[in-house]
């Protein structure tokens, strides 16, 4: 199976993101990708890089967000090909939403979301309302797991994915730095784990997206 971890520019516009994913994957998909990993954050942006105050939340467009899942959704399904997305989820307006990777499977289907389960100090308390559950799906016969970010830093979030019988680890971080990618090539040798680690374009340079083999 080939797959895609992708280094795609993140900005502040929600449209312009969504036109970025939906080239990478018109990209991917010339070159037989089936399926491919964006950062965190992704489409919406990242909070403490593009949002400058956790209160912005309540301006932000989340119509606009679920246009642009449509469209990237509707793409996934005319190219057939799979697709993980880093995006803010809306909770309510009281609460902070889920900072989660959105799952499309390659017939254009919302397959699953997975929902950062463990948070930075600043995340849980600012930002962020954590996830309570791991995510494992399939494709063409093969299970994947996701995480994101900090969670390079949970050894029990790889040890749970190993359990639940997982192939491979879809990764999304804004930056991956020496640290994190030392604990990633940890987890997939001591698990056994494939891992597709994706980041944005303008963090590349401290630490680039990447794939770790079970080696």
């Amino acid at each position: 199976m080939k797959i895609a971890a992708a280094q795609t520019l993140v900005s502040k516009d929600v449209i312009e993101n969504g036109a970025t994913i939906r080239h990478i994957l018109s990209e991917a998909a010339s070159q037989r990708v089936e399926l491919v990993n964006f950062c965190e954050g992704a489409l919406s942006g990242y909070s403490k890089s593009q949002i400058s105050d956790p209160k912005d939340w309540a301006s932000f467009d989340w119509e606009e967000q679920k246009a642009e899942l449509r469209s990237i959704a509707e793409l996934c399904g005319q190219l057939k090909i799979g697709a993980v997305v880093g995006g803010a989820h809306q909770l309510s307006t009281t609460l902070r939403p889920h900072n989660s990777l959105y799952v499309f499977s390659a017939s254009g289907d919302l397959i699953t979301r997975y929902d950062k389960r463990f948070l930075s100090n600043s995340e849980v308390n600012e930002w962020y309302t954590p996830g309570t559950e791991p995510v494992v799906f399939e494709v063409n016969g093969f299970r994947f797991g996701c995480a994101l970010c900090i969670e390079t830093q949970f050894p029990e979030v790889f040890i749970e994915y190993e359990r639940l019988g997982v192939d491979a680890v879809l990764f999304g971080s804004y930056g991956i730095p020496a640290y994190f990618q030392i604990a990633l090539r940890a987890h997939a040798g001591l698990n056994c784990l494939w891992i597709s680690a994706a980041t944005p374009a303008q963090e590349a340079p401290n630490g680039p997206a990447g794939i770790v083999g079970p080696d």
